[in-house]
């Protein structure tokens, strides 16, 4: 990475605070992909909620594995946009083009207790949704489901989380492959 590289990332970085600007600073930083995660993880610690959501949305795609703690730290800002995007950045495969996958062993449960525990019906919100897509992988996100469909006080969290339990429409959507065995053919003993 030369040095100029290095320096309009740090300004694309800085740019994401800056409302005209941030749309331009994200598109170029997205461009550069993983050429750009080391600033981009710097940006993490930057005072401006705004770059941290930004720098969050750039390593929700380039997940880099170095970020992972610096995301995790940022699962307590005071900001719940920054919430809401490290836990995304943290948990949704479905974004990723890097190879860098945090272990959903490791995540699962940090974005069930956000789900049991945040103040912020919009965090609360996407937890729902993120533990919901690991309702038959991980043994946090059927209870944290079950206790927000009962308990939260949002009724849009509530339903959320009813689609991925048992009868739900996502549960069974979610539901792993059997594999699919041939049956016999007429007149064949099916047992060889």
């Amino acid at each position: 990475m030369t040095e100029n590289n290095l320096a309009s990332y740090r300004r694309d970085v800085e740019w994401l605070g800056v409302p005209h600007r941030a749309g331009e600073a994200l598109q170029r930083l997205m461009a550069a992909g993983a050429a750009a995660t080391d600033v981009v993880r710097a940006g993490l610690r930057h005072d401006d909620p705004a770059v941290r959501v930004g720098c969050c949305k750039v390593l929700d795609h380039f997940m880099d594995e170095t970020a992972v703690p610096a995301l995790i730290a940022n699962l307590d800002h005071p900001n719940e946009a920054v919430r809401c995007w490290a836990m995304h950045a943290l948990a949704c495969d479905k974004c990723k083009e890097g190879s860098c996958r945090p272990g959903e062993d490791q995540v699962i449960p940090i974005a069930a207790r956000m789900l049991l525990e945040d103040s912020s019906r919009r965090v609360r919100q996407g937890a729902a949704g993120l533990v919901g897509e690991s309702v038959h992988r991980s043994q946090a996100a059927l209870p944290a489901l079950q206790q927000a469909h009962r308990h939260d006080p949002s009724p849009i969290v509530r339903k959320i989380a009813g689609w991925y339990l048992p009868g739900g429409p996502r549960y069974k959507a979610l539901a792993p492959k059997l594999p699919r065995t041939k049956s016999p053919k007429p007149g064949q003993n099916p047992i060889t």
